[in-house]
This record gives C-alpha cells, sequence and structure tokens, in this order.
C-alpha cells in the first residue's frame, strides 16, 4: 500500500514566498551569538510544539494517509520587554526530534485523521523525511526560525520570520496570539503554505493519481521563561 511520506510537510518548515537558495548552512555570526547569550527568556520544551499536518490528495487518495507530524524538542530564545513589535526570537528545531502519526495526537487531529496509520507509513514517513532529498538530516541536524519584524496587538500579532531549512533560506508571515504575565510568555497560532510557493513539487505517483495536496497546515504553540 502507498504511504504518503511527507515531501510536501518538510516544505512547509521552509515556508516562503521566495524561491529557496543554495542549500549552503548559513555561518553564524557573532552579533547573532551575542544576542542569545543576552536573550532574558528561553523556550521551554516542555510546554512547547510544532505540528505539521499533510493530507493526500488525487482520485486514488484512499490509498495514502493524512499525517500529523510533531517536535516537543524545541530550543531557542525570546527577546522582550512589554512591547511586542521590539521583540526578538529565534527558534531551533532538531530533526531528530519529529514524531510521525502519535495516536494521541492524531485523535486530536480529528475526522480526517481518525483511520489507524500502519507502523511501516509512520516509519517510512520518517526516514524519507530525514533523507537527503527533504531535511538531510545528517548535514542539516537543526530547522532555524528567526524573527525579521512584528507588528499588531497582542490577539492578532504577524511575525516575519525568516526559515532556514537543509539550507534553504525563505521568508514567511505567520499570525500568532502573545500572551504576557511575569517572568512567562506563551505564542499560539497557525499557518497555511504551499509548497508550490516556495520552488518544490508535492510528492506524486502514478502521474499524481495519488499525491500530497499542495497546501501544508502549520499548528505551533510556544512558552518561554525567564528562568
Amino acid at each position: 500500500m502507498f504511504k504518503i511520506y511527507g515531501g510536501a510537510l518538510l516544505a512547509l518548515l521552509s515556508a516562503g514566498c521566495g524561491a529557496p537558495e543554495s542549500r549552503q548552512s548559513a555561518p553564524h555570526n557573532s552579533a547573532s551569538q551575542q544576542a542569545i547569550a543576552a536573550a532574558p527568556y528561553r523556550i521551554d520544551s516542555m510546554q512547547s510544539e510544532l505540528r505539521i499536518l499533510v493530507y493526500r490528495a488525487g482520485p486514488m487518495a484512499m490509498l495514502g494517509h493524512n499525517h500529523v507530524i510533531a517536535n516537543r524538542s524545541l530550543g531557542g530564545w525570546v527577546r522582550y520587554a512589554g512591547k511586542a513589535a521590539d521583540a526578538s526570537f529565534a527558534l531551533t528545531v532538531p530533526n531528530a526530534g519529529f514524531v510521525v502519526d502519535d495516536d494521541a495526537m492524531r485523535r486530536e487531529e480529528g475526522a480526517e485523521f481518525a483511520e489507524e496509520t500502519p507502523q511501516d507509513a509512520k516509519s517510512g514517513t520518517l526516514h524519507n523525511m530525514q533523507s537527503a532529498a527533504l531535511l538531510d538530516a545528517a548535514q542539516f541536524p537543526e530547522i532555524t526560525v528567526r524573527s525579521v519584524a512584528i507588528a499588531g496587538p497582542p490577539d492578532g500579532l504577524t511575525a516575519t520570520v525568516e526559515v532556514s531549512v537543509a539550507g534553504h533560506e525563505s521568508r514567511i508571515d505567520v499570525p500568532f496570539t502573545l500572551e504576557a504575565s511575569p517572568g512567562r510568555l506563551a505564542a499560539h497560532g497557525e499557518v497555511w503554505v504551499r509548497q508550490s510557493a516556495l520552488g518544490l513539487t508535492p510528492f506524486s505517483v502514478m502521474m499524481g493519481a495519488l499525491r500530497v495536496r499542495d497546501d501544508i497546515r502549520v499548528k505551533f504553540r510556544f512558552a518561554a521563561a525567564t528562568r
């Protein structure tokens, strides 16, 4: 049986409106390192999650599976002094932290993910995600997300972010809601991204009779604390 192996879903993480650049790792400059060292808030991985929903498509879609891909091993920092427009952040998403089709997560996502996913479909999806054709995890162990600008009120903010996946650099606007309390920040939101906007071709077999849908959904919640 055919399994949808997530070509789209990694595209999502490199989401942007421009075409990907060459697969070269970006050098870390001293200014970025100093910003990280000085950041008063650190990402709380126990309270943070990145979740990616990938959908099957095509006349023979019933032979494939929708997939829920999640990562709860997130790291990074936030600089925030009471005004969102002046805030900045950087996130790291380790490729080794991805989990495919956790049963509880599938139930949380409703009817479109209600069917049972065989173990070989889960392992096959993860293997293909980590391959050189997608995440290239052997050469690029992390995905990075860095803020460029933040605008809007706390209940309707939008962050423009730079995302680096396997050496591809791109930008995306991400709507989110921010909650701030003494010593702690929490943000959550979701965004849809088209693979074709990244210059990538959605996974497809049998001349497109079975394929991954062009649009992918990303859901996230991040928490950060001063200690």
